[in-house]
């Protein structure tokens, strides 16, 4: 899968999603984009997954007719998330076109 990482989300992630292609926006400079823009970009773009940090996406975007699935990520700070690892990856793996799946990783 093509995979694009907003901003926030740990890079390390990368190194654990083997077989997919992995960009990220602050790379490619979509990194002031907004969030509808980052998303109709990536889709124009044939990005399958958007892996992101921003829980609130959902509520401040109309998600309904998207291709690009979303996966998003209950934490930012990498020394919880590399516990969670596995789940990460897992949810990538089974995403759908248009799905959107909340990684929950807990403050402690």
């Amino acid at each position: 899968m093509k995979i694009l990482f907003d901003n926030g989300t740990p890079k390390p992630i990368a190194r654990s999603l083997t077989g997919h292609e992995v960009a990220f926006a602050r790379q490619i400079g979509w990194h002031e984009l907004g969030n509808g823009e980052l998303i109709q970009q990536a889709e124009d773009a044939g990005y399958e997954v958007l892996l992101s940090t921003d829980k609130n996406i959902r509520y401040q975007q109309n998600l309904r007719g998207r291709k690009i699935a979303l996966v998003i990520l209950g934490n930012p700070q990498w020394p919880l998330v590399q516990l969670h690892l596995e789940r990460i990856v897992s949810a990538v793996n089974a995403c759908t076109a248009g799905s959107y799946i909340e990684v929950e990783i807990p403050f402690r």
